[in-house]
């Protein structure tokens, strides 16, 4: 299957550097609408049969163009939803950001049981992606694409496809409506084929898009 992940949109609360993972979250900025209106021409060339959306306003106001655009009904998940930072909700400053960023790597190098204060542990979070992903699979869908979130985005892809280590997935932004694509299934595990368009080098991003998608470096002054 190939296996399409959509970061949502622009939302305040990434301009204003916000851990703001609560259900149903923020609406997108006048350049988040902008950045979904662009999916269909970005996505011209993919087959795609099924999408699903996160139970957060975000994943659904994004899709809602290339839904229109495919003639597709978007399947709403919570599996999909963000990372809950729990103790660090809405919290921008740079100790929170860096708990919530190396928590989520933790999980995805292995320490499954590496609880986010206050928040769910790495069994929870990428079991329920897991879980979205597996249903898709099994729904016999050649091409799925998926709306979710920077941190589960980023942290589902380091823990489970071959050619992407925490290391790599760590340093590497994800920008809104950055698009990673895979291949493979749960059966025999997961290669990324591309990453914004490119598997080894990203872009300079050139406009904010909030703490989950940035780099685990750049954290001064967020």
């Amino acid at each position: 299957m190939r296996l399409i992940l959509i970061r949502h949109g622009q939302t305040p609360s990434n301009v204003a550097h916000l851990l703001d993972t609560a259900v149903p979250g923020p609406g997108l900025t006048e350049l988040g609408h902008e950045q979904a209106a662009a999916l269909p021409e970005v996505l011209a060339d993919e087959d795609i049969d099924a999408i699903y959306v996160s139970t957060l306003v975000r994943t659904h106001l994004t899709a809602a163009p290339l839904a229109a655009a495919r003639g597709l009904q978007p399947l709403v998940r919570d599996g999909l939803r963000e990372v809950a930072a729990g103790d660090l909700e809405m919290r921008s400053d740079e100790d929170a950001v860096h708990t919530y960023l190396t928590t989520l790597f933790g999980w995805s190098q292995g320490d499954l049981e590496l609880r986010m204060p206050g928040g769910e542990n790495g069994v929870e979070a990428l079991g329920r992606f897991d879980a979205v992903v597996d249903e898709a699979a099994a729904s016999g869908a050649g091409s799925v694409a998926m709306v979710s979130h920077g941190a589960a985005i980023r942290a589902w892809v380091a823990a489970r496809a071959v050619n992407v280590d925490v290391e790599w997935a760590a340093e590497h932004a994800l920008s809104n409506t950055g698009v990673v694509i895979l291949e493979g299934s749960p059966t025999d595990g997961w290669k990324a084929l591309t990453w914004e368009g490119n598997a080894v080098e990203l872009p300079e991003a050139d406009v904010d898009s909030g703490p989950a998608g940035q780099p685990v470096h750049d954290q001064a002054g967020r």
